[in-house]
């Protein structure tokens, strides 16, 4: 391994040579042709995590190879595994909730007894949670761990809750389950192997979660070679295992079997098969240990502003029936920014076919709440549902993109897909439902992508479940390319946000140009203002919302989240590699000033429309920021009043926005 790096750094170091993945596939297969040992083959995976762990583990030998800050820079950008996983500019990190009952009951909805509803155990998010108790804290370490070792920077974070329905669990377990997300962050504590070695330190039996036992601060994980301790992973590791739960897929899919197959077979319900599963010992020891209070919460909250991982977005997942203002408070002191919600359908016959406990009036009114108080709003939607063609589908999602009560912010576009345990396997016996064929299924989303607008974007077009879970519908992973060589075969314009992103390619900010694409919503007056390049690519974008304070009111109640005469913030994003707190890659967008720039803007815009103040509904880990602009604490936002348009240009002269850098903001 050490062979193949220094041969890259020489590479590297030489000017005149085309250093790319090509050629680094090229030096892979050369040494592993020269390689008489298996056990000496060299895995392009395993190069980026070899050099960390000598520049961490062994200082002198890494200074022998005389890597420069440049050299070095171009070397993690070479080895970099699956670079667009920080691509939108930040580390997105999803952990699942535990298995919890659902008050739903769709018919396309897997029941996998070992998972919270809708979830798969073959899922990469799921197997995660599974192989770590479905502990927040287990599952952000795991997976920032998993991140760094390939060449991610990992300081800014969007934390992704999925599992279920946010709404049905507990508040107390909402509370404790965010705690410890912010904790992961804030401390220090690596996570070295997994669970099944960490649970050895059986002396942290019973220590609580803020004082795990000194047995447990001593103890070493086997994986990491060079006996580093791993107190807190460890000793929540060893009280899960004490407490008699696994985190061994096989155990678990070994001891759920019957119970899996008395779900799909009809003749146990998956609430029944979770409420008595929760009802066991090792759940309700569990249970009693996953608890907290506000001030517990917001003490970790505290310390993510100035933590060195920092949250910059944290999404939940509910259903449109269960989003009501006082749930809206609780997502918002929970510093939650952003909601998944799930609407499948606009169609009310079609969500009745499929035993969907929501309507269409229910969904309107769940966007126009969580509009109301600021959040991004990314729904799921579904084709191919029972009772739906093709057509319809084209029909509803056009509805869902353009009608004023609707306008999501992004979108997972999904097709319907049978797995075993879903209730919709009836159906398909009966001939009642049958999955679109390739060439259908492609038409109508060919369609839907090109219906939609350019303040949305489409996020997920295949859920990750595994081909043999599949009993009928689309088993394609590469669904996307298809339907994207399908596009770039007509040629029409494509206005959606994740076809038109940066992503890892390098931008001149001096060839941006910021525009203003205005509509209007059921409460509030929208303006996307977007950074895109002279192709239409999009470098970063502001959501500005200009509230009709009458339709605020008349959805959020007496007490109305901001004032009326407050415009709101709802997301500022800028695209490209994801640059380090403080940095800035060269070429790449990130800290360049056009998140400042988009704010400037967005107040200019507010203050035209009359408004005397802007909220932002900020992260905790982006409050620092917001600070830095004029932003001040203000309960559940942070507010900024708007100076006199005198001011305003003097504040734009100064460097407000970034015009020396030679862009040219339009509105």
């Amino acid at each position: 391994m050490e062979a193949a790096i220094l041969e890259i750094i020489a590479a590297l170091r030489d000017g005149g040579r085309t250093v790319d993945a090509a050629w680094l596939d090229r030096l892979v297969r050369r040494h592993n042709r020269a390689a008489h040992d298996a056990g000496r083959t060299v895995a392009k995976r395993r190069l980026l995590p070899y050099y960390l762990q000598v520049r961490t583990s062994d200082p002198a030998r890494w200074r022998s190879w005389n890597v420069d800050g440049a050299t070095e820079e171009r070397l993690v950008r070479l080895l970099k595994m699956k670079p667009r996983r920080t691509a939108s500019g930040v580390a997105t990190t999803t952990v699942i909730t535990k298995p919890w009952p659902c008050s739903s009951d769709c018919l396309y909805c897997p029941s996998d007894v070992r998972m919270p509803k809708s979830y798969l155990a073959n899922e990469p998010a799921c197997q995660r949670a599974e192989h770590n108790y479905f502990d927040p804290y287990l599952q952000v370490k795991a997976r920032l761990h998993a991140l760094s070792a390939m060449g991610h920077v990992t300081d800014k974070v969007e934390l992704i809750v999925l599992g279920g329905t946010w709404n049905d669990y507990p508040e107390p377990y909402q509370r404790w389950f965010v705690r410890e997300l912010f904790r992961a962050l804030n401390d220090d504590e690596p996570y070295q192997g997994g669970p099944e070695r960490d649970a050895t330190a059986h002396g942290a039996i019973g220590a609580t979660a803020t004082e795990p036992s000194a047995a447990a601060a001593s103890a070493t994980s086997s994986s990491s070679g060079v006996g580093a301790p791993v107190g807190q992973v460890a000793a929540r590791a060893a009280r899960y295992a004490a407490w008699g739960l696994s985190a061994d897929p096989k155990a678990i899919a070994a001891s759920s079997e019957a119970t899996q197959r008395a779900v799909t077979q009809g003749e146990l319900t998956y609430n029944q098969a979770i409420d008595a599963m929760l009802r066991s010992d090792p759940w309700q020891r569990a249970a009693r240990f996953q608890t907290a209070g506000w001030d517990e919460l917001e003490r970790e909250q505290c310390a993510n502003e100035q933590a060195a991982r920092r949250v910059v977005g944290l999404v939940i997942e509910t259903r449109p029936d269960l989003i009501t203002p006082e749930a809206a408070r609780t997502m918002r002191r929970l510093g939650c920014t952003k909601v998944q919600m799930g609407v499948q359908s606009l169609d009310g016959a079609v969500l009745a076919a499929n035993r969907r406990s929501t309507d269409p009036e229910q969904i309107a009114r769940a966007f126009a709440v969580l509009r109301a108080f600021g959040f991004k709003i990314h729904v799921h939607t579904m084709v191919n549902l029972l009772g739906s063609m093709p057509e319809a589908d084209k029909a509803d999602y056009q509805r869902l993109v353009s009608d004023e009560r609707y306008c999501p912010d992004e979108v997972k576009l999904y097709p319907c897909a049978l797995v075993a345990s879903a209730r919709l396997t009836e159906a398909y016996r009966q001939g009642s439902w049958h999955p679109y064929d390739e060439e259908r299924l492609v038409d109508v989303l060919v369609a839907d992508v090109l219906a939609t607008p350019a303040q949305t974007r489409i996020s997920r077009m295949v859920r990750d479940i595994s081909s043999t879970d599949i009993v009928a519908g689309n088993r394609k992973t590469n669904l996307r390319q298809l339907v994207e060589a399908r596009l770039r075969e007509r040629a029409d314009e494509v206005r959606e946000i994740r076809m038109r992103e940066i992503a890892t390619d390098d931008v001149s900010v001096r060839d941006l140009r910021l525009e203003c694409v205005r509509y209007q919503t059921s409460v509030a007056e929208e303006c996307f203002l977007q950074w895109v390049t002279p192709q239409g690519r999009i470098a970063g974008f502001c959501r500005l919302s200009l509230p009709d304070a009458e339709a605020v009111r008349q959805v959020t109640g007496a007490e109305p989240p901001i004032s009326p005469t407050t415009a709101v913030i709802r997301e500022v994003h800028v695209y490209g590699r994801v640059a380090g707190l403080g940095t800035n890659e060269q070429g790449g967008a990130q800290h360049a000033g056009l998140g400042k720039a988009l704010v400037e803007e967005a107040c200019r815009l507010a203050r035209e429309a009359a408004y005397d103040t802007v909220a932002v509904i900020s992260a905790i880990g982006t409050r620092e920021y917001y600070r830095t602009l004029g932003f001040s604490d203000a309960g559940l936002y942070q507010l900024r009043q708007l100076e006199s348009a005198g001011a305003a240009q003097a504040y734009g002269r100064a460097g407000g926005r970034p015009d020396e850098r030679g862009a040219n903001p339009k509105a």
